[in-house]
């Protein structure tokens, strides 16, 4: 059994140095002030034993270095090493492995590229509905607007709100994406304001084609993934859509 405090001597010492760990005696053999011949005090047999006496002690002390071996090179395939049996990779190629286009890629297609291209249709869609929306504001007093009568738009609000839509619509068409909260504010704004003079008129099926519309509007300048995209592309041109033409028919 290897001691856990160890008093240490030379031959020809008469004092003994200690106590010492083991993993302190160990760090004196590789510093080179501990040999074989040193001495330790076995308080076993109450004798000074030499450390190479000991095999369990000498083993603790002098542990076996493990070798350096050099590991053989291992051939890795790689990419920028042409085979005979592998066509050489094009750039269009890596394009298309980013984008997810190959078997290999197909399921792990860069997430920002798919964020990318949700914001593109967020933003179409958004213009869409823009101008739908324009349309069901406008035209209905386009025949005021020729005559250039500014009395008679103050009793057609909508008017103004229309002339908003057409400039926001043509911002983000420019790609000024930081309109997009005056996107959102106008959305909000069309649904209290229009919303509020359908509701005291009791036309309940305009009404619901605006809150979709401006629902969809609003979330398409928010949201970055298909599936909401998507449903608020549906909502936003399905509504304002359906706006306009009701505004156009009664």
């Amino acid at each position: 059994m290897v001691p856990q405090e160890f008093y240490i001597r030379s031959e020809t010492e008469t004092e003994a140095r200690g106590p010492f760990s083991l993993d302190q005696v160990a760090s004196l053999a590789d510093a080179g002030q501990v040999t074989a011949e040193t001495l330790y005090y076995d308080a076993t047999t109450e004798e000074w034993v030499a450390v190479g006496a000991n095999a369990e002690v000498k083993a603790a002390v002098f542990p076996e270095k493990k070798k350096l071996t050099i590991k053989r090179d291992t051939k890795v395939a790689t990419l920028n090493k042409q085979t005979d049996s592998a066509a050489p990779i094009s750039v269009n190629d890596m394009l298309a492995a980013a984008e997810g286009r190959t078997d290999e890629t197909k399921d792990k297609s860069d997430p920002a590229i798919a964020m990318a291209r949700c914001a593109k249709i967020g933003m179409w869609s958004a213009v869409a509905a823009l101008l739908l929306a324009a349309v069901g504001e406008v035209l209905p007093v386009a025949d005021i607007l020729t005559k250039l009568q500014p009395a008679q738009l103050l009793d057609h609000p909508l008017v103004v709100l229309g002339a908003l839509d057409v400039f926001l619509a043509l911002m983000l068409i420019l790609g000024v994406v930081s309109f997009y909260p005056f996107v959102r504010f106008r959305a909000a704004l069309g649904l209290g304001f229009i919303g509020l003079i359908y509701w005291t008129q009791g036309m309940h099926t305009p009404l619901l084609a605006l809150v979709a519309g401006s629902a969809g509007l609003y979330m398409s300048t928010i949201f970055v993934s298909y599936m909401p995209i998507l449903i608020a592309t549906g909502l936003s041109l399905a509504g304002m859509g359906g706006f306009a033409w009701l505004a156009l028919t009664n």
